[in-house]
């Protein structure tokens, strides 16, 4: 019979923080393994010390390396990667000779834990039992005692070793967070919290529930000191709101601000307009759907509200309220914002009574249709018609109607929303009643992505499009009568 293998989380560091169970199986344990650097000391054997009995076996697991310089030819993913199937197989050695392993692991074996890497080696060989931990995050929240989250906040958990723009990004993104994986990193990592306008929220937490733990304004340490086993924590903002003074006097009703709705274009920065970049980079708050949010260039004290793709309203309804409160607010869309985006959106929400005395303006964008068009020529070039197949805010009828009298008109079409994952008819429908007015011959261009890093633009006919090729992130260009393609390029003369 095989032994067992127990990856045992030992919690944030205090003996006393261990479960009973992970207690119990380290002290009944036949092995106990263990990573340690080459001066062979462990901090994950200390904690569990208190729990070991004579006559166990120990695995030492000494790791190679311990920062990314290495002689090794597959430089330090493969010194770890031969490392951890070394250790493996040595673990293995004991599985296979019916003696049960306890390998501990600092803080959750599956919160960032090495265990883990043993786990996807063994457990398709050995029973594999994983016993949780406290994280060093929740000690760190309980030491500091403040709450991490509470009610709707979100708790963001970040490793420290991601680039300071997209750390940036990410923290402004979020109520709370918390970054791990410091030491070398802290710089980067601090200067991340200044640039997305929390630095001054943020503690410093180092080894909690230690004996020597430390705790500090993150704005005040010395990056010189930090070690690995230490964290940024950014906690609830509304425990930290509710503690700020006692309150004063009401003060006047601010003046209401403005809302910008500003048009990003169809990708990346060189499709954004230099008016704008300038309506973005004067914003205090930036609303809109999440991966359009992601593409405005983070600055330091702009907060930032990212939602999903069908809340327009609720977003309108959010970029209003915060502009009431005397808040300059961007509110984005791809392409151009009066088409088919929260231009409309947003003053539709006005018209219902929201954001009383603020002010709304539009910025425009280069539309998706623009984008298309170009990339192939000028089929664009005369009279033409903008229609979304999306019947999720007006009913097939209606669109069937206008595509019949776009066709019987000769309108050259830009079909945006053409397909979706649940709208899988619509392309082929509006095809046949295309059909009845144009010829099968008529140039039909398949834009996919454009400026983006899987674009693809095809130019095929109406009667060999294939609806099962389209989806979502693709934009039609239907041709008129008029409309030619000629070795790659298609246009439509401006005179008929």
């Amino acid at each position: 019979m095989t032994g067992t293998l127990y990856g045992v989380g030992l919690g944030p560091g205090d003996p006393e923080l261990m479960t009973v169970k992970a207690a119990r199986l380290i002290s009944e344990a036949s092995v106990i393994a263990y990573h340690c650097a080459r001066h062979g000391r462990s901090i994950a054997r200390s904690v569990a010390e208190p729990y070991l009995r004579e006559g166990q076996l120990e695995e030492k697991l000494v790791y190679p390396v311990t920062t990314e310089t290495t002689d090794h030819p597959g430089g330090y993913e493969g010194a770890i990667a031969d490392f951890y199937e070394l250790s493996a197989k040595r673990l293995a050695e004991h599985l296979d000779a019916g003696r049960d392993v306890v390998l501990l692991c600092e803080g959750d074996p599956f919160f960032y834990g090495s265990y883990m890497y043993m786990h996807e080696r063994l457990s398709g060989r050995f029973e594999a039992v994983v016993v949780p931990g406290v994280t060093s995050v929740s000690a760190a929240s309980s030491v500091f005692g403040r709450p991490l989250v509470q009610r709707d906040e979100v708790l963001t958990v970040l490793p420290g070793t991601l680039p300071a723009p997209e750390l940036a990004r990410r923290l402004a993104d979020t109520d709370a967070a918390a970054v791990l994986k410091l030491g070398r990193t802290f710089s980067s990592v601090r200067e991340a919290f200044a640039e997305a306008g929390k630095l001054d929220d943020a503690v410093y937490v180092e080894r909690a529930t230690w004996g020597q733990q430390r705790m500090e304004p993150l704005a005040s340490v010395d990056p010189s000191t930090v070690p690995y086993f230490s964290l940024a924590l950014l906690p609830s903002p509304a425990y930290a709101s509710r503690q700020s003074s006692p309150a004063s006097p009401p003060a006047a009703a601010p003046s209401a601000g403005e809302v910008v709705v500003v048009g990003l274009g169809p990708a990346g920065p060189e499709w954004l307009t230099p008016e704008a970049a300038a309506e973005l980079d004067a914003a205090e708050h930036v609303v809109g759907y999440g991966p359009y949010v992601a593409r405005v260039p983070q600055k330091a004290g702009q907060q930032r509200h990212a939602s999903g793709n069908r809340v327009e309203a609720d977003r309108a309804r959010e970029a209003l309220s915060l502009a009431a409160s005397g808040s300059r607010v961007a509110v984005v869309s791809s392409g151009d914002p009066g088409v088919f985006a929260m231009a409309s959106a947003v003053l539709e929400q006005v018209s219902a009574g929201h954001g009383t005395g603020v002010r709304v303006r539009i910025v425009p964008g280069v539309t998706a249709a623009q984008a298309a068009a170009s990339r192939v020529g000028a089929p664009l070039g005369h009279d033409y018609c903008v229609l979304s197949l999306s019947d999720r805010l007006k009913p097939w009828e209606i669109i069937e109607k206008r595509l019949d009298a776009a066709g019987a008109a000769d309108l050259v079409l830009a079909l945006y929303n053409p397909a979706s994952r649940t709208r899988t008819t619509q392309l082929a429908d509006a095809r046949a009643v295309l059909l009845r007015h144009r010829s099968a011959d008529t140039p039909v261009v398949v834009a996919r992505d454009v400026g983006g890093p899987e674009e693809d633009i095809r130019i095929t006919t109406l009667g060999d499009l294939d609806p099962a090729t389209v989806d979502m992130r693709c934009l039609l260009i239907v041709g008129s009568s008029k409309t030619r393609a000629e070795n790659g390029t298609v246009w439509t003369p401006r005179s008929y």
